[in-house]
C-alpha cells in the first residue's frame, strides 16, 4: 500500500521503535511507516487504517505494538472478534493489563455484556492506572445498560472521579456517560446539569454534550447551508407568533394575486390556495445491582474461555508464529 511522502517512520513513539529493533532494519522501517499510517488514518478513515494494520501484521506479527495497532484498527471498524484476538496476543506478549478495558468493550460489541462484567471483577482492573479504571467503569456501566439494568448503570458511574473538580482527559466522557445514564432513567433535570458540566470541560469536542444539552432546552439547529432545506420546514421552527405572521403575509399576497386574475380563473386559484395551505428498581435492589463495577464475577471464567479461544486461534503455548496464516 502507498505510504504518504512525508512519512519517515521516525514519527512513532520511542518504546515502539525499541520493539522494532528485533527486526532487520529495512523491515523495521517498513513496519514503522505502516504503523504511522494507521495512527494517521484511524480517526478519519478507519477502513484504510485497518488495511495498513493488516500489512504491518503480516510483516511483524510477533511484535506487541503491531498486534496492539491491529487491534485498535479492528476495533475502530467494529471488527470486535478480530480486535479481541489481537489485544489478547498483545497482552500475552507484554504482560500489561492496559488493554483490559478495551478488551471488555469488545465483549460488549460481540453481544456479551455479562463477560464484560466478569472482566470488571478480574484482578487486572487493580493493575490499571486511574485513567484505565475510569475506562473500565465506563465499560461496566455500558454493560449494565446493555443488560437493561439502567439504575445499576447510574450507580456504577457514581464515583470519586465523577465528584472530583479536577479536570482530566477522561472527565468529559465520564460526566457525559453519567448524564446519559440519568436521562435513561427519567432524571431529566439532573441529566441536564451533568450535560452542562460535561460541556464545561469538553474543550476538544470529544462528546456531543453541547447538542444534547441544547435538545433538552428545546433548541433545534438548522443547517443554513442545506440546499434541501424547505422554507416551510424552516418556518415551522419559528415561534408561534412569527409563524402566524408569516402565514398571514402569504395569504395576503395570495389574495392580491387573486384579484389580478380574470374572473374565470378565481375558482381555480382558490382551489390552488386551499391545496397549498392544506397540505425501575428499588433503592435496595439498585444498591445490590450496581454497588460497584467489580460486581458480576471474579474473572476466573473469563480466563478459562480465553485460554480455550487462544488454542482455537493458534496462540496456545505450543503454537508457532505462522499458525494463524
Amino acid at each position: 500500500m502507498p505510504i504518504d511522502e512525508d512519512v519517515t517512520g521516525q514519527e512513532i513513539d520511542a518504546d515502539v521503535r525499541q520493539e522494532l529493533l528485533t527486526l532487520p532494519k529495512t523491515l523495521a522501517d517498513d513496519v514503522a511507516k505502516h504503523l504511522v499510517m494507521v495512527a494517521r488514518l484511524i480517526d478519519s478513515d478507519p477502513e484504510q487504517a485497518y488495511a495498513y494494520s493488516r500489512v504491518a501484521l503480516r510483516l511483524a506479527s510477533r511484535v506487541a505494538a503491531v498486534r496492539e495497532a491491529a487491534g485498535f484498527a479492528s476495533y475502530a471498524t467494529e471488527r470486535y472478534s478480530e480486535a479481541l484476538t489481537e489485544f489478547r496476543a498483545a497482552r500475552r506478549m507484554t504482560g500489561s493489563a492496559d488493554l483490559w478495558p478495551v478488551m471488555a468493550d469488545c465483549e460488549r460489541g460481540l453481544g456479551r455484556p455479562e463477560r464484560a462484567l466478569e472482566m470488571a471483577g478480574a484482578p487486572e482492573v487493580k493493575q490499571l492506572d486511574k485513567a484505565g479504571q475510569v475506562e473500565m467503569r465506563l465499560v461496566a456501566a455500558g454493560a449494565r445498560k446493555d443488560m437493561g439494568q439502567l439504575e445499576a448503570a447510574v450507580v456504577t458511574l457514581e464515583s470519586p472521579e465523577l465528584a472530583s473538580h479536577s479536570v482530566q482527559p477522561w472527565t468529559a466522557r465520564l460526566r457525559y456517560a453519567y448524564a446519559d445514564a440519568l436521562l435513561e432513567v427519567g432524571r431529566e433535570t439532573e441529566a441536564r446539569e451533568w450535560f452542562a458540566k460535561a460541556v464545561e470541560v469538553d474543550q476538544n469536542g470529544t462528546t456531543d454534550a453541547a447538542e444534547r444539552l441544547a435538545k433538552l432546552d428545546g433548541i433545534e439547529f438548522v443547517d443554513a447551508l442545506d440546499d434541501d432545506a424547505d422554507e416551510d420546514d424552516i418556518s415551522g421552527d419559528l415561534p408561534a407568533d412569527a409563524a402566524e405572521a408569516e402565514l398571514a403575509e402569504d395569504e395576503a399576497e395570495a389574495s392580491a394575486a387573486a384579484e389580478d386574475t380574470d374572473e374565470d380563473d378565481e375558482d381555480d386559484l382558490e382551489d390552488d390556495l386551499e391545496d397549498g395551505i392544506g397540505n425501575a428498581l428499588d433503592a435496595d435492589d439498585v444498591a445490590a445491582e450496581g454497588e460497584g463495577m467489580f460486581d458480576g464475577g471474579d474473572g476466573e471464567d473469563y480466563y478459562e474461555d480465553d485460554e480455550e479461544e487462544d488454542e482455537e486461534e493458534g496462540y496456545g503455548p505450543n503454537s508457532q508464529p505462522g499458525d494463524r496464516r
